[in-house]
């Protein structure tokens, strides 16, 4: 077998600071827009922050619409809606995200499928959907996270619930990739302690995912035309996880603790924008495909400081579920890796050098931060492993990833232990 020796790294171009999101008219106009779409959910349109943006841009000569309509953690169907919107307004020459994760995935679904044939599940992941490649260019999409924890604004990733498998699954492909990341750390100061909490979460995930994952030389060659976004962990990458890790131990506390400690945002956007640079092209494994059961499947879990009209597990809380044991199954794999990152985040609990090191210094992290007390404080018991497992196994992108096989029993295990972990 011929072993793989190549490693691909992109990444969108970045403006960050304060004050950066003011600038994107002149941006948009750069890129030759003067129509634009800004997308966002009704949350962050009732800030007024999306109306302000669209409207700096006419000075520019961009006009903008702005859709205030999407879906907190958005389906196929909240999806195809804004596509249906964005269809029935255009054309559109130019697309603006501004909000969470849910935003900038619902921006990139509305793009793919504004430029390319077909229709969203012919896009989706298999064997969830049919795992088409877009063959046309999209148009160019600027992202504007208003949240620290998703990464979509650097990631070839959209995330969505399948309905009607009542699983998350997701598109990915490197023509998603968002044109510009536009990171103002002035956005986030209304996140709420829980959402601070949450996404910061999948920020750290992100990080330990990619830097844990199976080595990109560890594989058989691919051809040019099989190589796919998540090539596994690399040098790049490396660095942007351990980066991200260094900023989440200084300032994920702090953040959650004190919403208006503008240096703790800072420091969880900074660490949000290179766990996304660094887990966009190495990928994650085993906690984030957990995570989309746990999320599809929920029952009546309403967390706090998001919308409670339905029940929700919010993305970063449902990765953090199972991610201690995740990486006890994980550590035999690369013992050294899994220390480096346990001492990054937490020497104390890293100082006996076993398999433990990283669960104990998440578990503290989750602890110190309020976030449940595993899978069965959001509703799940012993009876519905076997589905939770089922609906796993479906993220065989994920589990690609992975540092070693993951069977069936090996997830039921996680999710066992998971049920409680403290």
């Amino acid at each position: 077998m011929s072993i793989e020796s190549v490693f691909t790294y992109g990444a969108p171009a970045l403006k960050f600071g304060d004050g950066a999101s003011d600038e994107i008219g002149y941006d948009l106009a750069q890129l030759g827009a003067t129509r634009a779409l800004v997308i966002t959910d009704p949350r962050v349109a009732a800030t007024g922050l999306p109306e302000r943006v669209a409207a700096q841009m006419a000075q520019f000569g961009v006009q903008a619409v702005v859709f205030d309509g999407v879906h907190i953690e958005p389906s196929d169907a909240s999806m195809q809606a804004a596509i249906d919107w964005a269809r029935a307004n255009g054309p559109w020459d130019a697309l603006v995200a501004v909000g969470g994760g849910s935003s900038i995935d619902t921006a990139k679904a509305v793009n793919l499928l504004l430029t390319n044939p077909g229709e969203l599940i012919d896009y989706v992941n298999a064997p969830v959907g049919g795992g088409l490649a877009p063959v046309r260019p999209l148009h160019p999409l600027v992202a504007v996270p208003t949240t620290t924890g998703t990464g979509a604004e650097s990631t070839t990733i959209c995330v969505l619930d399948v309905l009607a498998q009542r699983v998350k699954s997701g598109i990915s492909h490197q023509r998603l990739r968002p044109t510009l990341a536009v990171v103002d750390p002035a956005l986030t100061l209304s996140q709420p302690a829980g959402v601070t909490a949450a996404a910061g979460m999948d920020i750290l995930c992100h990080a330990l995912e990619s830097y844990t994952a199976r080595p990109y030389d560890s594989i058989e060659r691919k051809a040019p035309e099989q190589r796919v976004p998540y090539c596994g962990a690399n040098p790049i990458s490396d660095m942007w996880s351990e980066k991200a890790l260094t900023l989440l131990a200084a300032h994920f506390r702090r953040a959650v603790a004190d919403g208006d400690d503008l240096g703790a945002r800072r420091g969880m956007a900074m660490a949000a924008t290179f766990a996304g640079l660094g887990f966009g092209n190495a990928g994650v494994h085993i906690p984030h495909a957990n995570a989309y059961p746990i999320a599809g499947q929920v029952r009546d879990f309403r967390p706090a400081g998001y919308p409670d009209d339905e029940p929700l597990v919010p993305h970063g809380m449902a990765v953090s579920l199972t991610a201690p044991e995740s990486f006890r199954f994980t550590f035999a794999a690369a013992p050294e890796r899994h220390l480096r990152a346990a001492g990054l985040l937490d020497p104390d609990a890293a100082e006996r050098g076993d398999a433990g090191a990283l669960p104990r210094a998440l578990i503290s992290l989750m602890r110190d931060i309020a976030l449940p007390d595993g899978v069965a404080a959001v509703g799940f018991g012993p009876a519905d492993v076997d589905e939770l497992v089922s609906g796993a196994l479906k993220q065989q992108r994920l589990l690609a990833t992975a540092p070693l096989p993951v069977a069936a029993e090996d997830l039921a295990g996680i999710f066992e232990r998971s049920m409680s972990l403290w």
